[in-house]
C-alpha cells in the first residue's frame, strides 16, 4: 500500500528501485548512488511502532519516526529530540515535557501536545477510539502512566502513579515513537502498512516479502537526511544475504553470519562492530513437563557446552552468558556470577536425582530472527549436548515471524524450550517483561516459560521505583543470583553485534541499541 499523496521524487524513486532490484544480481554497481539498499533478516510484521516488539523492525521504525527523546549516538544515554526539554516533580512521578515548536508529520499536520496525548492514550486506554488498532506488546514500558495532559499546544505532562527510574529510558525506545494521529484515524487497524511519523525519511512503499522503501524527508527537524532513499529487502537465508552482499546486491548488510565474516575481508567492504545489551537465551517451560523440576533446568545449562557454541559456532564474536542481565549494563551487573560450566557428569547426576534420565523435549527453533545469531546451527549443536547427558530432544523449526506468534503466546501444551534473544535499553526491561510471574502471557507479557519466584517479582518491582542507581544495582544484582540458581533459561551467550557495507557507504556506524540510524549515512 502507498500513502497518498505521495512526492513527485517519491514516484521516481519507486520506479529506480524497482528496475535496480529487477536486475537480479551480479554488479557492485548495481545500486544507484544516493540509495542505500539494506539486507534485512525477516520480513517486518509491522511498521506500527507501539505493534511490534522485534528489533528487525524497530531498525526501519527508527528512521521513519522521532520520539520525544531519543538516545545519544554511540550511548545509550538520553537526549532531546520532539522535546527539547523537560522537567521531572521532587517525587519523580511527574514529567513535563516542552515540545519542539514547527515539527510536521509526514502527512503535513502538526506535532502537538494533543498528538502526544493521542499516542499515549491509544496505546494505554482499551476505551480508545483507536486502541484496537494494536495489539501493543510492550504497552507495559509505559504501565506506570496514569495520565498524559496537553498543557497547552506545546506542552505535555505524565503523572506516573509512582517513581519509574526506566521512564526517560523507555520514551527513547521504538514503542516511544510518535505517530500521525490523524493516520491513525484514516487507516486504522491499517496503520501498520501505512506509517506516518516525523523521523528523516517517509514511507514510500511496502511490497510483501520484497521491499519496504522509506524516502528522504527534506522538512526534518534535524535537517534532511543525505540519502534520497533507503530500500530494506527481508533476506531470511543468511547464506543468500552474504551472496547478496558479495555479488553487490545490497549496501549494508546486518547480522552477518560469523562463519562468513571473513569473506568481507577486503577494500570492497567495511567490517563493523559494536557491543550492546544483547541475550540469547532458551526458554525452558517451567510450567509442566520435565523442566517444571528446577534440576532438570538446571541439568540443562550444566549439559550445553556454551564456551564450544561461542568459540565455534559463533567464532569468538560473543561471550558466555552467566545470567539474565547483559554486562554491557556494567553498573547494575553482577560480576560475581560465573556462567554454568559444562558438566555432562553434574547434569546426569541432576537428571537422576530428578528421575528425568531420557525426558523427551520438543524444542523450537527459529530459521533466522532479530539477534538470533546463527540459530538453526546453535539449535543443533544444542540438541547434540542435550542429547549426550540423556534427554532427546526433537527440534521444530519456523520462520522468523511465525515463530514469535508460538512462543510469545507461550509455550504451554506446545514445547518444552526455545530459541530467544533480545537486546534490551535498560536492565529492568527483559527480566520485568520476561521473568516476572505478572508477566506470563495470558496476563500480555513475554514469560514464555512461566517461570514464577515472589522474590524476584519483588527485587523487580522495587528496582523500577528505585531513583537512586546505587540502589537500583543492589536489587538487580540480587534478582540475577536467585534467577541464576532457579535456571528458568539456559544463559546461552552475549552477543558483539556486527555490519557489513560497502567501502561506497560512508558515514554509518552500529549503535549500542541495536538500531540502524541512517539520517547521516551517504552513499555518493
Amino acid at each position: 500500500m502507498l500513502l497518498a499523496p505521495m512526492t513527485r521524487r517519491g514516484l521516481g524513486m519507486l520506479t529506480l528501485v524497482a528496475a535496480v532490484l529487477s536486475l537480479g544480481a551480479p554488479a557492485a554497481a548495481q545500486t544507484p548512488p544516493g540509495v542505500l539498499i539494506v539486507g534485512q533478516i525477516a520480513e517486518p510484521k509491522s511498521m506500527d511502532p507501539q505493534a511490534v516488539t522485534a528489533v528487525n523492525d524497530f531498525r526501519i521504525l527508527m528512521n521513519v519516526y522521532d520520539g520525544l527523546v531519543r538516545y545519544a549516538d554511540g550511548t545509550l544515554e538520553v537526549e532531546p529530540a520532539l522535546a527539547t526539554d523537560w522537567t521531572i516533580s521532587e517525587d519523580g512521578t511527574v514529567y513535563t515535557f516542552t515540545l519542539r515548536e514547527g515539527v510536521t508529520f509526514h502527512d503535513g499536520t502538526p506535532l502537538t501536545a494533543e498528538a502526544v496525548k493521542f499516542n499515549f492514550d491509544r496505546m494505554l486506554d482499551e476505551s480508545h477510539p483507536y486502541h484496537d488498532t494494536g495489539p501493543f506488546p510492550l504497552a507495559f514500558f509505559f504501565s506506570s502512566v496514569e495520565t498524559v495532559e496537553a498543557v497547552d499546544e506545546g506542552t505535555v505532562r505524565f503523572t506516573l502513579s509512582g517513581p519509574y527510574a526506566p521512564f526517560l529510558s523507555n520514551l527513547a525506545y521504538p514503542t516511544g515513537l510518535i505517530v500521525s494521529p490523524e493516520a491513525v484515524k484514516a487507516h486504522g487497524s491499517d496503520f501498520g502498512r501505512n506509517p506516518v511519523g516525523t523521523g528523516p525519511f517517509r514511507f514510500v512503499e511496502w511490497e510483501a516479502n520484497s521491499r519496504v522503501v522509506v524516502e528522504r524527508y527534506e522538512d526534518h527537524w534535524d535537517g534532511a537526511p543525505r540519502l534520497e532513499a533507503v530500500v530494506f529487502r527481508p533476506i531470511t537465508d543468511a547464506n543468500t544475504r552474504t551472496a547478496e552482499m558479495l555479488a553487490g546486491g545490497i549496501d549494508l548488510m546486518v547480522e552477518v553470519p560469523p562463519n562468513a565474516l571473513s569473506e568481507f575481508e577486503g577494500d570492497r567492504y567495511t567490517i563493523h562492530e559494536q557491543a550492546g545489551p544483547h541475550l540469547w537465551f532458551l526458554i525452558l517451560n517451567a510450567k509442566e513437563g520435565p523442566f517444571a523440576d528446577r534440576r532438570v533446568r538446571q541439568a540443562a545449562n550444566y549439559a550445553i557446552n556454551k564456551k564450544e557454541i561461542v568459540e565455534n559456532v559463533l567464532e569468538g564474536t560473543a561471550e558466555v552468558a552467566a545470567g539474565p542481565t547483559p554486562p554491557a549494563f556494567a553498573w547494575a551487573y553482577n560480576e560475581a556470577l560465573e556462567p554454568y560450566p559444562h558438566d555432562l557428569e553434574k547434569a546426569r547426576a541432576l537428571l537422576a536425582e530428578a528421575g528425568a534420565e531420557g525426558a523427551e523435549l520438543t524444542f523450537y527453533v527459529t530459521e533466522g530472527g532479530s539477534g538470533m545469531l546463527d540459530p538453526v546451527p546453535m539449535g543443533t549443536a544444542i540438541q547434540a549436548d542435550l542429547n549426550a547427558a540423556g534427554f532427546d530432544v526433537t527440534i521444530e523449526t519456523f520462520e522468523w515471524n511465525a515463530f514469535l506468534e508460538q512462543v510469545n503466546a507461550g509455550l504451554e501444551g506446545k514445547a518444552d524450550m526455545a530459541e530467544m534473544a533480545w537486546m534490551t535499553n535498560d536492565p529492568d526491561t527483559l527480566p520485568f517483561l520476561a521473568l516476572r510471574t505478572g508477566a506470563w502471557p495470558d496476563k500480555g507479557g513475554f514469560n514464555s516459560g512461566y517461570y514464577s519466584n515472589p522474590k524476584v517479582d519483588e527485587l523487580l518491582e522495587a528496582a523500577r521505583a528505585e531513583t537512586d542507581q546505587a540502589r537500583r544495582a543492589e536489587l538487580y544484582r540480587e534478582m540475577q543470583t536467585i534467577v541464576q540458581e532457579d535456571a528458568p533459561w539456559v544463559f546461552v551467550a552475549n552477543w558483539k553485534q556486527n555490519a557489513v557495507t560497502a567501502t561506497s557507504v560512508e558515514g554509518f556506524s552500529l549503535q549500542p541499541s541495536f538500531f540502524l540510524l541512517l539520517k547521516d549515512v551517504a552513499k555518493p
